[in-house]
């Protein structure tokens, strides 16, 4: 932070794609709304990815390393007084951040389903047996795979206009994305179903903002404070320590999803094997304040369900 200018420029770090740079811009919107233009100067700066840049290659991002590879480069630059703040997909970020380094503040959450977007089917019920369905999450493959394994997976990366070429081309006759995506990018229109999470379960943090910053930085963290959204918050870490306990990453096929009931909060989870012919799945509540220790010991209870072999051979597959 520029503590001694007035007003005090906070600059935020983010990636280049356009999801990412609407998410950066809601952030500044509302600190913006919430400070005042006369009180504060946002900038936004974007930066290429080792993720971003591993889009081309089209192969899974497991062959890269993990979350990880989509904020390395802005971690860095926060960790060197560069930026302020950097401004995250939830569902993208390792459950183990760099030391030094929080991500205590959560936008209000987006929608958390994921949609069903094909140019030939009305829904992914009416996809013909043998269809192909281009995806890059395990996840989705795996829960693909369970509901329908007539169906064909191929590999499938890039943003939404890229995708969209993809079916246009024919490389594959359908494909999914987060319904937030699409909502933050004002690109609905090209959803064909939205998908029950009674059957896709979205990714830990899916649909939800985060903003991260270094743990000294206590200027930066009170003009951040106010955006922070306590439902979201405590459903994120709730989900956060269920992954991390999982020890899940891009590599796994995991799911999650909190539902607040007042003060209370249910924790859904779910792992699979990657060709989805094994599920383990368990529910448990708790309060709100006690998330991250729910997140904790629904992923032990998961642990247990499973058992070593599972793990073991989900481990040596991927």
């Amino acid at each position: 932070m520029q503590s001694a200018s007035t007003p005090p420029t906070l600059r935020i770090g983010t990636r280049g794609s356009p999801l990412a740079l609407a998410q950066a811009e809601e952030v500044r919107r509302r600190l913006v709304a919430t400070h005042g233009p006369e009180n504060i100067n946002v900038e936004i700066t974007a930066f290429s990815t080792g993720g971003d840049r591993s889009q081309a290659s089209n192969r899974p991002l497991s062959d890269f390393g993990g979350k990880g590879i989509f904020s390395k480069e802005i971690e860095d630059r926060l960790m060197a007084g560069d930026i302020d703040i950097g401004v995250h997909s939830s569902k993208d970020m390792a459950t183990n951040l760099p030391a030094g380094l929080i991500m205590p503040i959560f936008l209000p959450r987006e929608d958390v389903r994921d949609v069903f977007i094909s140019l030939t089917a009305p829904s992914f019920a009416a996809l013909p047996e043998g269809a192909v369905i281009g995806t890059s999450s395990l996840r989705r493959r795996a829960q693909i795979a369970r509901l329908r394994p007539d169906i064909k997976l191929v590999e499938f990366r890039g943003n939404v206009g890229t995708r969209l070429q993809k079916l246009a081309d024919g490389v594959a006759d359908a494909t999914f994305l987060a319904a937030a995506g699409l909502m933050r990018t004002h690109k609905m229109e090209h959803a064909t179903e939205f998908l029950d999470t009674r059957d896709f379960p979205p990714a830990p943090g899916q649909g939800a903002i985060g903003i991260e910053l270094r743990a000294d930085d206590a200027i930066t963290h009170q003009l951040v404070l106010p955006l922070n959204h306590a439902e979201t918050a405590a459903a994120i870490l709730a989900e956060r320590a269920f992954l991390r306990t999982l020890d899940g990453s891009c590599r796994t096929p995991i799911a999650a999803l909190t539902r607040h009931m007042g003060p209370q909060i249910s924790l859904f989870g779910q792992i699979l094997s990657v060709d989805g012919r094994e599920m383990f799945e368990a529910e448990i509540s708790g309060a709100a304040a006690d998330a991250e220790t729910i997140g904790h010991t629904l992923g032990e209870r998961l642990l247990d369900m499973a058992g070593p072999e599972f793990i073991a051979r989900l481990k040596a597959a991927l």
